[in-house]
């Protein structure tokens, strides 16, 4: 008995996902240079959420950051991932004060911001943020 056509959706990556595999080939391709993430997003209970927020957690803060390089990354999902208010005030602030963002619809078009960054930047040194 036929059914029709089988249809075959491909499942879109989550942006914990994307930024996973970003953070791994970032590390493995720039040995020394540092890059961490800011926790700002996740479900949280009210109580963590105020602690946090007088520790200094900040809505719309960028989610990773290169300090040698002095630049900020936004992951969004490569389908239906926006910049909301928060975020892009933060990144209005950043750039004023002479940081580099980008914001980045997968892994592979961070992959390739970065690099064309990095050769934009090749006559200059980037330091590595090794000790």
């Amino acid at each position: 008995m036929d059914n029709g056509p089988t249809i075959l959706t491909e499942r879109i990556p989550t942006e914990h996902e994307e930024q996973r595999e970003l953070v791994k080939w970032f590390r493995q391709t720039f040995d020394g240079v540092r890059i961490f993430a800011i926790p700002n997003g996740g479900v949280r209970s009210i109580t963590t959420a105020a602690r946090l927020k007088v520790e200094g957690v900040s809505t719309g803060v960028p989610d990773l950051y290169i300090p040698a390089w002095k630049l900020w990354i936004e992951m969004k999902r490569v389908q239906g991932g926006v910049v909301d208010k928060n975020q892009k005030d933060w990144h209005s602030y950043l750039m004023l004060i002479g940081d580099t963002v980008i914001i980045c619809k997968g892994a592979n078009e961070a992959k390739r911001m970065i690099e064309k960054i990095k050769e934009e930047r090749n006559d200059e040194p980037i330091p590595s943020g090794a000790p």
